[in-house]
């Protein structure tokens, strides 16, 4: 399997996602989606240097031209990006299937009209949407900063948008 493990992050490539949960999912490198991050020559610099690891910041465009290297790569990778709707973009219109059902959602900083559901995890209407679909796609949506800090899944969240 060369999808490891598949995260949204608002800050998509530091720290944490680095050493900690490659400890738990182990990976040799890191793609991150994201449009603005692959345009800025600064960021996309900031985000390659914060891994020790192989790192890939692609637009979404670039995503669906190489996500099939990716898969049929014999390196394992995390897929991260930056907020749900990208996510739900892969995930669900692209029909991109990376092999696991579980999309880890890690920090969403607070922002006007998003739901804080637990520490620096805060989610708008759209993205609660987003969600949606990805569950509704098979996936189980796991809110955790780390893993020992899971706060719960996205079934437990979903009555606060709306859903049912």
């Amino acid at each position: 399997m060369s999808i490891t493990f598949i995260r949204v992050d608002d800050r998509m490539i530091h720290g944490q996602t680095c050493t900690r949960w490659a400890l738990e999912y182990p990976c040799d490198g890191l793609v991150a989606v994201n449009d603005a991050a692959a345009t800025n020559p600064v960021l996309k610099a900031a985000y390659k240097s914060a891994s020790g690891k192989k790192t890939f910041v692609w637009t979404m465009q670039d995503w669906q031209k190489k996500c099939q290297k990716v898969l049929d790569s014999d390196s394992r990778y995390f897929l991260i990006t930056k907020n749900p709707v990208d996510m739900k973009k892969i995930l669900v219109d692209q029909r991109f299937d990376p092999g696991i059902k579980t999309l880890i959602i890690g920090p969403c900083n607070d922002r006007p009209g998003a739901v804080q559901l637990g520490n620096n995890q805060s989610i708008t209407q759209e993205e609660a949407q987003a969600l949606e679909d990805i569950m509704q796609a098979g996936y189980e949506v796991e809110f955790a900063l780390i893993k020992e800090k899971a706060i719960g899944n996205w079934k437990k969240f979903r009555g606060q948008f709306g859903f049912v």
